[in-house]
């Protein structure tokens, strides 16, 4: 397990981009870069994610290797390092993975993750609402300082990136099922119902059934039929 080499800047475009920059750079696995203020963050699919101060913007490397899993699976590697990185700081929290790639806490959106690719270099890009969090959106969102947890971010990644490696040589050394019995224990109960919205037509709604065998979501419609969802927007009824 490679020790982690942790850098911040005070205000950057994007962590993602400079992590990517400094990949092609050669920059080794382990390599995390936060920064106070984005002023050019994104979520999934191009989506512009507001970056005020006093919130976790952050990046890190992983370089893949002979026989790792499929690189997508990334993301449940960080959703659960996340998971468990902030239930230490909120213990009475009711913190929730949701599919793909998000942390809940009491229903409301309070993190996500963004992978972004090239040759072996992954760069998983992680946002935490630790002080803040923006209104007026199309789903409930929310921060931990609104439920009482005061963290300052930099606090927060010295335990975030250790954790992280911790459940990285997890995820290389195990099957991917065991990754996925990980994020599943921490995630909604199946059959919660859910509305995804895989941008082909009208949203479809059914059950949480649990994740396929390659960490799609299994989504049980009400004449019983399981629907194999690989990409979609995913929200809580």
């Amino acid at each position: 397990m490679s020790r982690p080499d942790i850098r911040s800047v005070a205000e950057t475009g994007s962590t993602n981009d400079d992590v990517m920059a400094l990949a092609r750079e050669g920059a080794a696995e382990g390599l995390w870069l936060s920064a106070d203020v984005q002023t050019t963050g994104r979520g999934r699919q191009g989506r512009d994610w507001t970056s005020p101060k006093g919130n976790l913007y952050t990046s890190t490397l992983v370089r893949l290797k002979d026989g790792d899993p499929p690189p997508a699976s990334l993301a449940m590697v960080a959703a659960i390092a996340l998971f468990d990185t902030a239930l230490s700081y909120l213990p009475y929290g009711r913190f929730v993975l949701k599919w793909p790639n998000d942390l809940m806490l009491d229903g409301a959106k309070v993190s996500g993750i963004l992978l972004e690719r090239e040759g072996d270099a992954v760069v998983v890009g992680m946002g935490l609402n630790l002080a803040s969090h923006p209104t007026g959106l199309d789903r409930p969102v929310t921060s931990l300082a609104a439920h009482g947890g005061h963290i300052p971010p930099d606090i927060f990644i010295a335990d975030l990136a250790p954790q992280f490696a911790r459940v990285l040589d997890h995820w290389r050394s195990n099957p991917l099922s065991a990754t996925i019995a990980q994020w599943q224990g921490r995630a909604h109960a199946q059959g919660t119902p859910l509305t995804v919205h895989d941008g082909g037509g009208d949203p479809v709604a059914g059950v949480f059934d649990g994740l396929n065998e390659d960490g799609a979501l299994r989504l049980r419609l009400e004449d019983g039929e399981v629907r194999v969802i690989h990409a979609g927007d995913v929200f809580l009824v």
